[in-house]
């Protein structure tokens, strides 16, 4: 696996660099880099690298400008001294959000999620190119003496309420599942549907709001409007942002 540092302060770097080799030594780092100008040059003509750790204030502007200029692919960490920062790293597709100064058990629990991360998409990949796998199109559900043939294209999203799950359309009608969310989850295409919380999975048409929320967490508002707006715990923020960005 490997990494590169991007970060202006020589101090900074260096911790960064004790802490990999102390906590993850088979993780071969690329090198650091200082300012938005050599990032992109380096990005531009090298592989991408598994992993980012990146300071938002380089010594040329903030880094989410190097967003903009190059297709980053990375997994990234962005480190800063500010809390101002966390949504629109989010929106950049970071993994987590480290406040300086940072410590031990933090900056490990953060790479072991991200090193997580990485692994589960590569096994992913793997997957998939293995066997596409079959979702569901489709839903029967039963209305008295009626059994009506719900469109998977047609839903916006799945809640639960009172230990009932409901499949809402598009145009506001509203239909009693006997599946939970739990199995749900797995049935659905993920690149279609995403579990905002344990109480809702949604389309990404669905979604017509999001905004930033207490303790770092994301608000998000569905339509049709009939439930209120999700919220997206912080564990999830980088899950759905990823999601999205697909």
């Amino acid at each position: 696996m490997t990494l590169l540092i991007i970060e202006d302060e020589i101090p900074a770097q260096m911790q960064l660099t004790r802490l990999l080799r102390k906590f993850f030594p088979e993780i071969e780092i690329l090198g650091c880099l200082d300012s938005i100008v050599t990032s992109q040059e380096w990005l531009s003509s090298n592989p991408a690298p598994d992993i980012i750790l990146m300071d938002v204030e380089l010594s040329d502007g903030k880094c989410f400008e190097l967003f903009n200029r190059v297709n980053i692919t990375s997994k990234v960490i962005i480190t800063t001294a500010y809390e101002d920062y966390a949504l629109p790293a989010f929106r950049t597709k970071c993994i987590d959000y480290l406040l300086k100064p940072i410590g031990e058990k933090e900056f490990k629990i953060s790479m072991e999620r991200c090193i997580g991360f990485c692994n589960a998409e590569e096994a992913l990949e793997s997957v998939e190119e293995a066997q596409e796998p079959e979702y569901r199109t489709k839903f029967t559900i039963k209305i008295g003496n009626h059994i009506l043939i719900a469109d998977v294209n047609d839903t916006a999203f799945f809640y639960s309420e009172n230990k009932a799950t409901y499949l809402v359309t598009t145009d506001r009608k509203q239909y009693l599942l006997d599946s939970s969310l739990e199995s749900l989850e797995q049935q659905l295409n993920p690149k279609e549907f995403f579990r905002l919380s344990r109480s809702c999975i949604t389309s990404l048409a669905a979604i017509s709001n999001i905004s930033k929320h207490f303790n770092s967490r994301l608000r998000v508002t569905l339509l049709p409007d009939v439930i209120e707006p999700v919220l997206v715990s912080r564990a999830r923020v980088p899950l759905l942002m990823e999601w999205l960005d697909r």
